[in-house]
């Protein structure tokens, strides 16, 4: 597992757009986000095994509710599964507490960003895990859950 004191690797992923998922545009849904999207911030990147879940909302809704806090602090917040960008898309439009998500949800479909930071789980999902990254890239503090 990649922790304190390690880069965090290389990765490309699809993700939801943030914001209001009712005034989204159709056709503007998905951005494409890189570990060089945020360069120069902070970066909390955290791991949910799948959308759909019971617990998984709570704490994606409650990364939502402090994403002001962290943005006073130049940090911005990135929520991770390995679902793709279209459940991640659906589950904000079904789910009250998802709908206006300040913060994209990236789709690490191949499994590759869960894998390079260690927290795939031998079930093919993601554990519960948050990586908190300084603006030069270095993972600063890192937790992880079972699932």
């Amino acid at each position: 597992m990649k922790t304190v004191g390690d880069k965090l690797p290389p990765f490309k992923l699809k993700a939801v757009v943030p914001g209001p998922v009712d005034k989204i545009e159709k056709g503007k849904e998905f951005i494409e986000i890189t570990d060089k999207s945020h360069e120069g911030k902070w970066r909390v990147i955290f791991f949910w095994p799948m959308d759909f879940t019971f617990i998984s909302p709570t704490e994606i809704a409650e990364f939502g509710k402090k994403t002001k806090d962290f943005a006073d602090r130049d940090a911005q917040v990135l929520g991770v599964s390995t679902d793709t960008e279209f459940v991640h898309l659906a589950w904000r439009r079904d789910h009250a507490d998802l709908r206006d998500l300040p913060y994209p949800m990236l789709a690490d479909t191949k499994k590759e960003l869960s894998n390079a930071l260690g927290v795939l789980h031998a079930d093919g999902v993601p554990l519960r895990a948050t990586f908190i990254v300084d603006p030069d890239g270095i993972i600063r503090w890192a937790s992880v859950n079972d699932l």
